[in-house]
């Protein structure tokens, strides 16, 4: 059955993309144990505050992205009308304006949410943190800046997925503004955002293009575009196996060493499909992408696992 023909729980459900998810989750899951590692005890409170604040937040950003890209993304129907998922305006899901209200509302929830942090789990400053991370939606889709049609939209995803989500829970967890083992995984995990960010542009290249976006994918087309996610996938990977080296008690190896092993057992896909995942081949790219972000998703979701683990067993991180 089409979307638009669901139950409206089940359109509101489809709008919202929760198979998309992870790519704040995960960066929040992150920071999260990172920082109860940095501190040694762990913070219900912090964990609520961060880890909600993450979920509205990501459904504030699919909303609103999808009401700010109405118009290419019409554009994409009308040029492939069988390709791709449906989309949430273009084909009557939702109306613009209901997607627009209920972005704004998600976003004031998480706004609350942060502001709660700062009130109840004493987190000075959590509610402006909050706001900043709200604000990088906007400066990323809204008007006038429209960062995402002027080039450095992958930049500015990778900025805030890859570094300032993750800060914002590990602060709201451990109360610590710099914990050590975050700001070591960091430059890492904003090596694999900004591979995530240039892989999504593929399937919109004539889209975007017709539409007047500037995306990395629309500047150097498809394959530099690939080989930008594939050496930034690297790239974080050896960010990572670089400071295990450098600084072994702070990054241990074991948990290193299976965060690269996941990475590596999803990367034989990214690149066995990667001659494939050319301008319109929309299954090819699904494939490519997919394999892409569950690298980076398990591969962080196993180094803070295994490091959460080795600290539960009282080898330490």
């Amino acid at each position: 059955m089409h979307p638009a023909f669901r139950s409206l729980p089940r359109r509101f459900l489809y709008a919202v993309k929760p198979a998309s998810w992870p790519k704040l989750l995960v960066p929040a899951v992150v920071g999260q144990v990172l920082g109860a590692l940095s501190s040694g005890t762990w913070s219900w409170g912090g964990a609520l505050v961060g880890l909600l604040f993450t979920v509205w937040l990501t459904v504030h950003v699919v909303l609103l992205n999808d009401w700010f890209d109405a118009r290419v993304d019409a554009i994409k129907r009308q040029m492939f009308p069988d390709a791709g998922a449906p989309k949430t305006i273009p084909d009557a899901i939702l109306s613009g304006q209901t997607v627009l209200l209920a972005g704004l509302g998600a976003g004031l929830c998480a706004a609350s949410l942060a502001l709660c942090g700062e009130l109840v789990v004493g987190r000075p400053g959590l509610a402006l943190a909050g706001l900043v991370c709200i604000g990088l939606l906007l400066a990323y889709s809204a008007p006038p800046i429209r960062v995402n049609d002027r080039g450095f939209g992958e930049l500015l995803e990778a900025l805030g997925v890859g570094a300032v989500l993750p800060w914002f829970n590990a602060y709201a967890q451990s109360g610590q503004l710099l914990p050590g083992n975050l700001v070591l995984v960091l430059p890492g995990l904003t090596m694999l955002a900004l591979a995530s960010a240039i892989a999504s542009g593929l399937s919109d290249e004539e889209s975007d293009l017709a539409g007047g976006k500037s995306t990395f994918t629309t500047q150097f087309g498809n394959p530099e575009a690939r080989r930008a996610a594939e050496y930034s996938l690297l790239g974080g990977a050896l960010c990572w196996a670089i400071v295990s080296r450098l600084a072994p008690t702070v990054m241990h190896p074991f948990a290193v060493s299976a965060g690269l092993i996941a990475m590596a057992w999803h990367m034989r896909t990214v690149m066995t499909t990667s001659p494939r995942a050319t301008t319109n081949a929309f299954a090819e790219l699904a494939v490519y992408k997919g394999a892409l972000h569950r690298a980076i998703w398990d591969g962080a979701l196993a180094l803070v696992g295994v490091a959460l683990l080795l600290w539960i067993l009282g080898v330490g991180w």
